[in-house]
């Protein structure tokens, strides 16, 4: 029985791909619809591509958020014309999952009927029993076309070609020499790089000069060129735009980040535009130099047959229905520990006063350490808050020119935060910073020197002995390959020193203007009258207004790794790929305040004077936690303190012992795993060196009762969220903003990378070379700029250790504020409603749980 021979029960709800028309549209065609429609399909295609950080601010991005105004199944359908891509994983996949039993007959049969398949689970078996390559109707270029006619990789040169020219364009002082042309748009210095570009020739182009000076001088008058001349249909024009920008899709990510920062500040930025006609141009390149009749009817054919058939679809429902049984498992299984388990509400109030009271991060490596903080210290409270604990600002670390972003990517600070020395006067300020200025120059002078085209041979035969010590403990972890870069340039005396401040600050360079005019800039420091303020939203949003214990933990969280371009990619999603360190150690003091404390008690929140709130820092590599700013704590807590040592530690182990299996450490002793552990954070060859949020696949918003006790497996979000607590509800709205909706994103990465790593996975981490200085990555020494994460945070070379699932995200509260909220806010349907992830409702009362069914209602999934 073949795919096609399922049939469904019910007919689709919406037209999947309307037929192509025939072709022939003339120039007449495009100059009728006219320029503001042209740009209109240009903007459109733009806004299907998901931004790209840089490396030293890494943050997830679902690489599909540009279509989250499209249904799942839709989107997937999208990217299979555009980019011959899919939004679900191979049939050997599934069918590994069914008979390990991972997949269950009945959750398959389940999800047939819910697909409308007329199918049982062993026809479907036995059609997916083979890999049969899904038909598609992918949307061809003309370097695709011509490497079909002629056998020559002609896409891979174009890519290459743009690939080397946009590296250096947007270099950030890696090159040792500048670009010419940096002052012109990327557009216009293309055309002049392009009309001296020898490489062309030896593919045997000619006159490709010619074809480039004659090119339009603005991007969209190329873009209509382009279309024009290869007649393409109106109603393929943005797929077609799409495709192209996908082509490179790693450099139009860099430019739509470039935009993004842009239009966060209320600018414009059009890189991406410049970009989507440069590749254009090169359509117009290839048709032009390598033009014969075989290529003019090729073409044609590759234009008129762009559709999708009903095996097509048949195919692709099966794979759906596979994909879904896949996440009924899941669900299931979660499902079962969190019913019947009532909130906070429903049961009896703790102690008088916690022991300890420690607020992590939302991140699912959290998870495993509260369970274990818990499990050594039963009369700890933990709580779950997004690891920027509300402190909306940038922070400007000592002596640097830009500030860095320590909150989520899709709000904008408040507050500009400067790092400085404790108990330091300005002028011996001043002489750290000039001195750190210095030695980072030397330092830049020196490596420029060993990797310089005349001194690099010389230099191993003078020098390279003298660094066999050093090469020798680095190979052997013993020490760091390099200083932390947060402490580059820093004398030794002074690193302890270092913290943030609220307070305004006038020492060091004049910041760097990283956006247009339009920005509206933060303010210097947290003013007086505004951290009262600060601190009431950040209590109210943790539920944390009343019974606080003696010491009160605020744990952000960052990792120590070496030789790791995507280390920041293992740091705080809340924080813009940054560690939560300043975001804690800035709340801490904010909370520690006299004034704001008075402010506080006068809006009922009473924090008692032995309360003292520290900021701390979970290294989840070796996951140890360090305390910070407790030197005046020495005196008035100095046995809580060292009880709280004693159990974070010993918490550090359990919770090390946990991850050991999964890092691939045979079982030994406690004292064993924790030197493997820590051998492996500073080993420069080590691609395993944690698994990040692998295996992520839920988000929970409650009070901890729903989940204590409970081994969620280092896979779910855990944000406590008490509603009966939240006056208007205005801490539930902002939790699905930007919690939930930051969740997705890094849930969507971890998905699209393990779905179809080679066009939104960065491939081989064994092969990476920087590009730019922090840009990104190329695998290799050429080819586009890579997205997503490398293999290796994915797969341990025997199997997937992430799963992809779409997220599932499990609230307590209201079903009508729900609804409300969903309503409200267009980025939140969207991900509710087109199905990027799953809405449960759990009920404080009786412990049920409902599902937000895609007819919008309500459906018990619990008894």
């Amino acid at each position: 029985m073949n795919s096609t021979t399922i049939t469904r029960s019910k007919p689709l709800t919406r037209n999947m791909n309307s037929e192509v028309n025939e072709l022939g549209m003339t120039s007449h065609t495009v100059t009728a619809h006219g320029s503001a429609w042209l740009a209109g399909a240009v903007e459109s295609a733009c806004q299907r591509i998901a931004p790209l950080w840089p490396l030293h601010a890494f943050v997830a991005v679902n690489p599909y958020f540009g279509l989250r105004h499209q249904d799942f199944e839709q989107a997937s359908e999208t990217l299979a014309k555009v980019a011959g891509s899919s939004l679900v994983m191979p049939r050997r996949y599934y069918r590994e999952q069914i008979s390990t039993g991972r997949i269950s007959r009945t959750d398959l049969e389940q999800a047939l009927q819910q697909h409308g398949l007329m199918a049982d689970a062993t026809e479907v078996e036995k059609a997916i029993a083979e890999d049969n390559p899904l038909p598609t109707g992918q949307i061809k270029l003309i370097s695709n076309v011509l490497e079909d006619l002629d056998g020559i990789p002609w896409n891979s040169f174009v890519v290459e070609r743009i690939s080397q020219f946009a590296a250096a364009s947007f270099d950030q002082g890696q090159a040792g020499w500048p670009m010419p042309w940096s002052k012109e748009s990327l557009y216009e210095a293309w055309r002049h790089y392009a009309q001296i570009d020898l490489s062309p020739r030896m593919m045997g182009l000619k006159g490709v000069r010619a074809t480039v000076t004659a090119l339009p001088t603005l991007p969209m008058e190329t873009i209509a060129l382009a279309l024009q001349k290869l007649a393409m249909p109106v109603d393929m024009i943005e797929d077609y735009l799409h495709a192209a920008l996908l082509n490179i899709g790693g450099w139009t990510a860099w430019t739509r980040y470039l935009r993004w920062e842009q239009e966060l500040a209320g600018g414009q930025e059009n890189s991406i535009v410049d970009l989507l006609a440069i590749r254009l141009a090169w359509e117009l390149i290839l048709w032009d130099t390598r033009q014969t009749p075989a290529l003019g009817d090729a073409w044609r054919n590759a234009v008129q047959t762009l559709q999708f058939s009903s095996a097509h679809r048949a195919h692709a429902q099966i794979d759906f229905a596979l994909q879904t049984a896949f996440e009924r498992s899941y669900q299931k299984e979660i499902i079962t520990k969190l019913a019947g388990i009532p909130g906070e509400s429903a049961t009896k109030s703790g102690p008088a006063r916690p022991v300890i009271q420690a607020a992590f991060c939302i991140d699912v490596r959290s998870e495993i350490f509260r369970r274990a903080l818990e499990t050594v210290a039963p009369g700890v409270q933990t709580v779950g808050f997004a690891g920027f604990f509300g402190a909306f600002m940038e922070f400007v670390p000592l002596g640097a020119a830009k500030a860095r972003m320590h909150m989520p990517v899709l709000l904008t600070p408040n507050y500009r935060v400067h790092e400085h020395i404790h108990d330091a006067s300005d002028k011996e300020v001043a002489k750290v910073i000039h001195d750190r200025h210095q030695r980072l120059h030397h330092a830049n002078v020196w490596k420029v020197f060993k990797g310089s085209a005349s001194s690099c041979f010389s230099f191993v035969e003078s020098t390279g002995l003298l660094y066999g010590p050093k090469l020798l403990s680095d190979s052997f972890g013993w020490s760091r390959t390099v200083p932390h870069p947060k402490m580059k340039g820093i004398a030794p005396e002074f690193r302890k020193r270092l913290a943030p401040t609220l307070s305004a600050v006038s020492h060091g360079p004049q910041l760097t203007q990283t956006r247009q005019k339009t920005t509206r800039v933060p303010t210097v420091g947290i003013s007086l009258e505004n951290r009262g303020a600060t601190g009431e939203m950040t209590l109210k949003a943790m539920s944390m207004t009343s019974n606080f214990a003696r010491l009160v933990l605020l744990v952000g969280h960052g990792s120590s790794t070496v030789n790791n371009p995507y280390a920041t990619g293992l740091d705080c999603g809340a924080c813009a790929g940054q560690t939560g360190e300043v975001s804690a150690r800035a709340t801490a003091m904010l909370l520690n305040d006299p004034a704001v404390r008075a402010e506080l008690a006068q809006k009922g929140i009473l924090i008692p004077a032995d309360t003292r709130f520290v900021g701390a820092l979970h290294d989840t590599t070796v996951d140890e936690v360090t305390l910070f700013d407790i030197d005046g704590l020495i005196s008035t807590h100095a046995q809580d303190l060292r009880q709280l040592q004693t159990w974070l530690a010993q918490a550090g182990q359990l919770t090390r012992m946990e991850r050991a299996s999964l890092l691939g450490i045979p079982d030994s002793a406690p004292g064993v795993v924790d030197a493997l552990v820590k051998e492996r954070s500073r080993d420069w060859s080590q691609v395993f060196p944690e698994w990040g949020l692998a295996g992520n696949a839920a988000f929970i918003a409650a009070p901890r009762s729903r989940t204590a006790g409970i081994d969620l497996s280092g896979r779910a979000f855990l944000h406590d969220y008490e509603w009966r607590k939240d006056e208007g509800f205005s801490v539930l709205e902002l939790i699905m903003t930007a919690p939930m909706v930051v969740a997705n994103w890094i849930n969507m990465q971890y998905y699209g990378s393990v779905v179809d790593n080679q066009k939104f996975g960065s491939g081989n981490k064994v092969l990476h070379n920087i590009v730019g200085g922090s840009i990104g990555v190329l695998e290799g020494n050429g080819g586009d700029l890579r997205v997503g994460l490398p293999l290796q945070s994915l797969h341990n070379g025997e199997r997937w250790v992430h799963e992809p699932l779409r997220l599932n995200v499990f609230i307590e509260a209201p079903k009508s504020e729900m609804d409300r909220i969903i309503a409200k806010h267009e980025l939140v349907r969207e991900l509710v409603e087109n199905r990027w992830l799953f809405l449960f409702q759990m009920d404080d009362e009786h412990g049920s749980i409902h599902l937000r069914n895609a007819e919008k209602k309500w459906q018990k999934v619990s008894s």
